[in-house]
């Protein structure tokens, strides 16, 4: 019956844990699992950089764009008029050259005077000649048709840009042209601005794509972006220098982008390709931009991601696990606790019942006056002294064993002889064991003075006798030894008994622990007598051990350290 109470108690703490903790545990683990597993099916870390890389793509085109019409509108502002000299127009192609060297030319077009063709200085040296003419015949059929164009733009800027082929390779170029800030009434008067290639390769472009590189922009971008985004990549970016942006941009066309050709890069661009790329439009037409990460990509930061997220959901799950057998362990060990504190109790009042019954029979047989004889007299006053010993040996060693588990145990330390102790204490237990018909062999040897607690030294050798009387049912032969082994003293209490397993040889020492053998089950103990025993023996800077064999006996040896003064017998 206490084992199916034991059982069922043990089934419902163990049940309440699953229900309360477990389950809601594994099945967030398992749904964070699937989760993660549809992320990486469908490569939604990815999707999320990639739209992000759009993002950003969009902001540079903006950037670049906007730089190259502010640069237009601020010559444009300075341009010279119609109604300018000849003189006045060079003067104000010269002011605005000379503040702006990305300008490879600039031209003035006006239908009634031709028009004025200024190159920026160090190109004074090139002929000139035939781009001064194209302009004059070109404007001079499409002049009427541009202005129209641009009156329906917020802008009166139309672009006209791509490359060519010069002595020394393909170059990309672009050229505005607009309509004054006073456009005039009478005729067709435009502005000519043409961007100098060499320029925008060395200077303009790379400027720029490393300004959209740079922390400023990361911190725009972390504003900007999704929270993966950031979380995937702004620390990589501030943690990693490795691992920042880099941007290119490139010639591109509808049937090939030429990665392998770029027009620029930004600092940290190796080779390959970029993640995402995007058209500039006006006023870069053919030319794209692309981003990508340093020292990584897309596709890595995803497999890195969802890598990680396994393992902390694998280490979730072996740490849910083991919590769980550790509980489960946990709560085994507080109900064989809790059956081990009922047994003790249950002994402990089984053990002062009988000899308190045996103390009040003979003292109720002497008190009715129903011994008339000195010597049956004074055997049950012998009988009274013993039990009332074993009595008082049962409280003091719950006594002790309570003062210890508060952290109150103290020892009395004395020199002793500890021979005669050993004579002393077996002689008051003589009759008991004389009574349960046990043979005592004593061999107690001449040893020095030790400085010992004799209460506590006499409590842990009964303690020993009281184990060897109980638990030796067939062979009654109790030995008691007491020896120098070297700087060693030596207490031996030997039986005959049932011995012990020698895989619970190293358990019978804890409190409330007593064997599995049936024997111990059906005799009444408290399950304290050996944990005194090695607290003991500790205090006084000793140990015990015990040697037994099932069906053999055991036997237990006190080691007690001799002091290093102590005379030699």
């Amino acid at each position: 019956m206490k084992s199916k109470r034991e059982g069922s108690t043990r089934f419902r703490l163990v049940l309440t844990l699953g229900l309360a903790v477990v389950l809601p545990a594994l099945t967030l683990i398992f749904v964070n699992f699937q989760h993660v597993k549809s992320i990486q099916r469908d490569k939604k870390v990815e999707a999320l950089i990639h739209r992000d890389f759009q993002y950003l793509l969009t902001i540079a085109a903006k950037k670049i764009n906007g730089k190259a019409y502010e640069l237009t509108e601020q010559a444009r502002d300075a341009f010279p008029t119609a109604a300018d000299s000849e003189e006045e127009k060079r003067r104000k192609f010269d002011l605005i050259l000379s503040k702006s060297p990305w300008f490879a030319h600039l031209a003035l077009f006006d239908a009634k005077e031709g028009v004025t063709f200024q190159p920026q200085r160090d190109h004074i040296s090139d002929d000139h000649t035939g781009s001064s003419k194209m302009y004059s015949g070109w404007l001079g059929l499409e002049g009427s048709y541009l202005v129209q164009q641009m009156s329906k733009k917020s802008k009166p800027i139309i672009w006209f840009a791509g490359e060519s082929y010069g002595p020394s390779g393909a170059i990309y170029t672009t050229t505005a042209i607009f309509t004054l800030p006073q456009p005039s009434t009478d005729r067709i008067v435009l502005g000519v601005a043409s961007f100098d290639p060499d320029y925008l390769k060395q200077t303009f472009f790379p400027q720029l794509l490393d300004e959209l590189t740079s922390q400023k922009f990361s911190e725009d971008r972390e504003q900007h972006a999704s929270p993966m985004f950031r979380e995937l990549t702004a620390r990589e970016l501030n943690e990693h220098q490795d691992q920042r942006l880099a941007m290119m941009i490139y010639p591109s066309d509808a049937l090939k982008a030429e990665y392998d050709r770029p027009l620029a890069v930004s600092g940290g661009w190796s080779t390959g390709k970029p993640e995402i790329s995007q058209s500039l439009g006006n006023p870069f037409n053919s030319l794209s931009v692309g981003i990508k990460f340093q020292g990584t990509t897309a596709r890595a930061i995803s497999e890195r991601w969802v890598w990680q997220s396994f393992l902390i959901l694998g280490v979730l799950s072996v740490l849910m696990i083991g919590g769980l057998v550790l509980t489960y362990r946990s709560v085994n060990k507080q109900v064989a606790l809790a059956r081990l504190k009922s047994d003790f109790v249950s002994n402990v009042s089984h053990e002062l019942r009988t000899p308190l019954a045996l103390i009040r029979l003979y003292a109720e047989t002497l008190e009715l006056g129903r011994i008339t004889t000195e010597g049956k007299k004074h055997e049950y006053y012998s009988i009274i002294r013993k039990e009332s010993e074993r009595l008082s040996a049962l409280i003091n060693n719950i006594l002790d064993f309570s003062r210890i588990e508060a952290g109150r145990k103290e020892y009395d330390f004395r020199e002793t002889d500890i021979a005669e102790l050993v004579r002393n204490t077996l002689d008051s237990y003589r009759y008991q064991i004389e009574q349960q018909g046990f043979a005592l062999e004593e061999h107690i040897e001449p040893v020095p003075a030790v400085r010992v607690d004799r209460e506590a030294i006499a409590r842990a050798l009964v303690n020993l006798v009281n184990n060897a009387l109980k638990y030796s049912d067939n062979e009654k032969v109790l030995g008691v030894r007491l020896y120098r082994d070297e700087s060693l003293l030596k207490l031996e209490v030997s039986d005959r008994g049932i011995g012990i397993e020698r895989h619970e040889q190293s358990r019978i020492f804890e409190k409330f622990y007593r064997t599995c053998d049936p024997l111990v089950h059906n005799t009444k103990g408290s399950g304290l007598g050996l944990s005194l025993v090695r607290h003991i023996t500790r205090a006084h800077g000793g140990e015990v051990e015990v040697e037994s064999t099932p069906g053999r006996g055991s036997k237990f040896t006190l080691s007690l350290p001799l002091t290093q003064n102590a005379a030699i017998l």
